[in-house]
């Protein structure tokens, strides 16, 4: 047996932190035996910032600092990670927020306690809960349920002028069951939830209204044959805006009202995407179609676009072993309902290749476009102001390796070519409001492995022409980079930038910017790094007045930033197994 204190004070430390804790991942339990009886591993640290502008206070506080400390207790190789973080600042004091979490597994069991996620439909639910659930996932079964809360309750005083806004907690429960392998499946899953009223005050119950949900999703795939597969992701929901609403009654309806009630404020919805997919002999391709009705929605779900549907195609290819290709189309309308008051059609298009000659050469070429068709809805839109218009972009990024043991090389140019046009007569006069804009660069990275520098140096430029406004920017960047000592355990780093402005009619800014970092790690647990930027820019985009002159001129300014930080990571208590103890000693 093998163990290590630092002391009553880290021991105090560890027991304040049990009341808090982060996120763990799953923990295999089967493996109980297998692991060391007890380990308990920390961090803690603290950052601290000093920034200053010639702008003021406006941005940021001139001083900051903030305080993190970590526990990782390893029992039996069940791992518990907690965590405390602190942070202050000049203005205003937030306490933090923590949260707990343990998913421990078993053979195909995992258990979830705390904040958890499990993998559901996204059309029924993709954000986390706080709760307990369980899944099982063996072989070509599986299942899982969970029950907790989705959101917490938002109840400021109503009377308070900075009062947020309300919101009532949700709480939530959902199964899920599927049955295959990867090739071919079917899941099914439930979703039930819905705001609590007593989590707001009531004088709040006026000013948003509590809502409910029951979703039931189904994803599946089935192979045909060795080269298609059809799959489908299908969700149903029915929900309610106001739970405060009368009921319907409907005998048909009541008949489920221990699951759902039907309310004057209910809707049912359908959401869902099906694709055909092919492999064949090196091609593959997909065709899909999505349709997500109008007010579609599940509180499982933080948001999701509606009132919509697409068709697409999509393909790729390998030739020769070095050559990709691909390529896409789909095409988009929303406006299901013929509610909106108008309805938007886009069309979205891309092809591209990728040239891989080994580590020496690599090439990237691609083009994609967007068409965008305004038309009528509820109302009709005069052709004065009807959205038409059309976008391309091209672009090409070749890059050149020379690797050797002691020097290596990488060159990377880079080109895009965009056009924003307007094709509508009324609006574009003369492409008045085309926009071009023309992108080039050229980077250069250079490696000395033998004394473990590298050094670096990139050259950009853009010029943008629409709205009768032309403008430019170029961008210079060195930098270089280095490790010292014999131990290799010191990092220095120095970056400096020139940025140039110029708009057409006016007079060319520059801006300049250096910064520098370095760390220092000492005996593998403490880590201490410092950095420091300084930014000095003209802005034409801004004029000021001269006070006695009264002519314009460019606005002036700098900012300057430095940070100081300290990390360490020590060892509270270790207990190895017993066989892995003998072995240390028979080592020693």
């Amino acid at each position: 047996m093998k163990s290590k204190h630092l002391g009553l004070p880290m021991l105090f430390f560890a027991a304040s932190c049990l009341l808090t804790a982060q996120p763990a991942t799953a923990q295999d339990i089967s493996q109980i035996g297998k692991s060391d009886p007890l380990i308990i591993t920390g961090a803690i640290g603290t950052n601290n910032t000093f920034y200053l502008s010639s702008q003021g206070l406006g941005y940021a506080t001139p001083f900051n600092s903030t305080f993190y400390a970590s526990l990782n207790i390893s029992l039996y190789g069940f791992s518990m990670p907690f965590s405390v973080y602190y942070a202050s600042n000049n203005i205003s004091f937030s306490h933090p927020t923590f949260s707990f979490n343990m998913s421990p597994s078993y053979k195909n069991w995992t258990l979830h306690f705390g904040e958890s996620s499990m993998s559901y439909s996204n059309y029924v639910m993709s954000m986390p809960f706080n709760g307990l659930g369980l899944e099982y996932n063996g072989g070509k079964m599986r299942f899982g349920a969970f029950h907790g809360t989705l959101r917490k309750a938002i109840n400021d005083d109503p009377e308070d002028p900075t009062a947020r806004s309300p919101q009532y907690e949700r709480v939530a429960w959902g199964a899920k069951l599927g049955f295959g392998s990867s090739s071919s499946y079917v899941d099914v899953y439930f979703l039930r939830a819905e705001d609590r009223l007593s989590s707001l005050l009531d004088a709040w119950h006026t000013t948003v209204a509590a809502q409910e949900d029951m979703v039931v999703g189904l994803k599946t795939r089935f192979s045909l044959g060795k080269h298609f597969a059809l799959q489908a992701n299908l969700a149903g929901t029915a929900f309610s805006d106001d739970i405060t609403a009368d009921t319907l009654q409907i005998e048909q309806l009541m008949r489920w009202d221990k699951i759902f009630t039907a309310r004057y404020s209910s809707l049912a919805r359908f959401a869902g995407d099906v694709s055909m997919n092919m492999s064949l002999a090196g091609l593959n391709a997909s065709l899909y179609y999505k349709l997500i009705q109008p007010q579609y929605k599940s509180l499982g779900v933080t948001y999701i676009s509606n009132n919509m549907h697409c068709l697409g195609l999509s393909a790729s290819t390998t030739l020769f072993k070095r050559i990709s290709l691909s390529g896409n189309f789909s095409g988009q309308q929303d406006n299901l309902s013929k509610q909106q008051l108008y309805t938007t059609e886009g069309f979205v298009y891309s092809a591209g290749m990728g040239f891989n000659l080994g580590s020496s050469f690599n090439l990237s070429l691609g083009y994609s476009g967007y068409r965008q068709l305004q038309n009528d809805g509820a109302v009709v839109i005069p052709d004065s102001i009807r959205a038409n218009r059309i976008m391309h972009s091209f672009y090409a990024t070749p890059s050149f390796s020379i690797n050797g043991d002691a020097v290596s090389h990488n060159i990377s140019p880079s080109f895009s070519w965009n056009l924003n046009q307007d094709l509508n007569p009324y609006t574009n006069m003369g492409g008045s409001t085309d926009v071009k804009t023309l992108a080039a660069g050229l980077g250069y990275s250079l490696s000395l492995n033998n004394i473990e520098t590298s050094i670096s140096g990139n050259y950009s430029h853009q010029q943008s022409n629409g709205y009768g406004t032309n403008y430019q920017t170029d961008l210079v960047s060195l930098g270089t980079s280095r490790s010292f000592l014999a131990e290799k355990n010191l990092d220095a780093a120095v970056n400096v930038n020139f940025v140039t402005n110029r708009v057409a009619g006016s007079s060319s800014d520059m801006s300049i910017g250096f910064d520098a970092s370095a760390s220092y790690t000492l005996k593998e647990a403490h880590v201490f790094s410092f950095s420091a930027g300084f930014n000095k820019y003209t802005n034409i985009n801004f004029l000021e007045m001269d006070e006695e002159t009264g002519d314009p001129f460019s606005y002036r300014g700098y900012d300057l930033t430095m940070s100081l930080s300290y990390s360490y990571t020590f060892t509270l208590l270790q207990i190895k197994r017993r066989a892995k103890a003998a072995e240390a000693q028979g080592q020693m």
